[in-house]
């Protein structure tokens, strides 16, 4: 792919925008960087690109002449369905992503994509684990953190690149093709964004589009949305499931073993050895195991990792015990079906401290679950009041709203006793009060922290 004298705009200065321009500038292309934050907005990360050269900046507002681009990568966060990307699209200019540029561009490692609504960031971890302990060449990369264009000086087709995906950045691919894909679950969120949940399901579909028979597709039996797929996907699917026996694929049999039946009937290990709590991370484990196990990582690295895996900061996290109190950090719990996971992990009394930017979503699932035992919600950011009535509607009437993170900890800590768990859920996403889930769930925990 030659973009040498290109004239590439850019749309969206973040992190991974960053890395975009970098790696652009290095191959020769002319970059021209639109943002509609101010300079004075994004000082910080304009001055880790002052050094370079044939780079301009359209910042504040949207461009009006782009008849003379010749291609337009788009960060996640930008919708494509603004007036001057549709316009674009109206002059046959090619639209991609950080994900689609980076593919284009790599030197054919073998790349494992990972989506779904929940789950992503644990399964992605995962079996980024069990390939570095199978000693292989691995970059974990994606929404996880690390852009995928990043990876690209550094891989080649002896390295795999797992790589975990959000909907908004699969919408941008075109030609994007991992060896292997799973799917592992799919329910309501990103309303706000895609309008409908065909929408949304046609972006995560976007993940095995590309693929063929050679190929595997690892979808979530016991997921309607997820096990549906099958009848699009091109390549070989392989069904996970901890309800049913499932041909071509991994299951849970009568002694809760986990079986792997794909090539033969393999018992891996039980499902108490595994170290992370709870069905859905049962799921997750269960979606590592069929990626890793089509990929010939040995059996026995596969086992060893599940059971030593310590999982991700901000999803369950154990924070600290104070007073018999026990806090917990799941601000990667920005939907109400993640919330719901977190929720059914636990048979204590759970204070929960929830909300923040509305994506649209309904609440009242979630406070069906949180009525078993849930004995207060502490609530902020703009959904506060939202869930506070569907949450009086399930007859949940101790409900407090606050205005920041360190009234919520401190009200959590003023109301709980010995026995009880202090749940940071949001349900929702961060953005409006944080930067991301990561600065929030750093929140919750230095407030925990400060507590006497």
């Amino acid at each position: 792919m030659d973009l040498a004298d290109k004239k590439i705009l850019l749309v969206g200065l973040a992190k991974t925008g960053v890395s975009v321009i970098k790696c652009l500038n290095k191959l020769g292309s002319h970059v021209v960087v639109n943002d509609i934050k101010t300079e004075k907005d994004l000082k910080d990360i304009l001055k880790e690109l002052e050094t370079l050269n044939n780079v301009e900046y359209i910042l504040g507002s949207h461009p009006q002449d782009v008849e003379n681009i010749d291609m337009v990568v788009v960060s996640p966060g930008v919708p494509l369905d603004l007036p001057f990307i549709e316009k674009l699209y109206e002059l046959n200019k090619e639209i991609i992503g950080e994900v689609e540029l980076a593919y284009r561009l790599s030197k054919n490692p073998t790349f494992i994509g990972i989506t779904g609504t929940n789950g992503k960031t644990t399964t992605t971890t995962l079996v980024g684990e069990i390939f570095k302990k199978a000693n292989k060449d691995t970059y974990v990369t994606g929404n996880i953190g690390a852009p995928v264009i990043d990876t690209v000086e550094n891989t080649n087709e002896n390295s795999f690149v797992v790589t975990e995906l959000s909907s908004f950045q699969l919408e941008s691919t075109v030609k994007f093709r991992p060896r292997v894909s799973a799917v592992l679950n799919i329910t309501e969120d990103h309303l706000n964004r895609h309008k409908t949940m065909e929408n949304y399901i046609a972006a995560k579909s976007k993940i095995f589009m590309n693929q063929t028979k050679e190929d595997y597709c690892v979808l979530n039996y016991d997921d309607d949305y997820s096990r549906s797929l099958e009848k699009i996907c091109n390549a070989k699917v392989i069904f996970f499931s901890h309800k049913e026996k499932v041909s071509d694929g991994v299951y849970l049999d009568e002694d809760n073993n986990i079986i792997i039946d794909i090539d033969e009937k393999i018992v891996l290990l039980n499902k108490d050895e595994i170290s992370l709590p709870g069905n859905h991370n049962l799921e997750n484990c269960m979606a590592a195991i069929a990626m890793s196990y089509v990929c010939g990582i040995d059996l026995d690295v596969i086992s060893e990792t599940l059971k030593t895996f310590g999982g991700v900061e901000h999803r369950q996290e154990f924070v600290k015990t104070l007073h018999g109190v026990t806090y917990i950090n799941d601000s990667k719990g920005t939907n109400p079906d993640s919330s719901i996971k977190a929720l059914e992990s636990y048979k204590n009394p759970i204070v929960l401290i929830a909300g923040g930017m509305d994506k649209g979503s309904s609440f009242d699932d979630m406070l069906e679950v949180a009525k078993a035992n849930v004995k207060a919600i502490i609530l902020m950011g703009e959904t506060a009041f939202k869930i506070e009535k569907s949450a009086k509607n399930k007859g949940i009437n101790d409900t407090y709203i606050v205005k920041d993170m360190e009234e919520a900890v401190r009200i959590s800590h003023q109301i709980s006793k010995e026995g009880d768990i202090v749940l940071l859920s949001p349900a929702c996403a961060s953005w409006g009060m944080y930067e991301n889930f990561e600065v929030r769930g750093q929140d919750f925990k230095d407030n925990v922290h400060k507590l006497k």
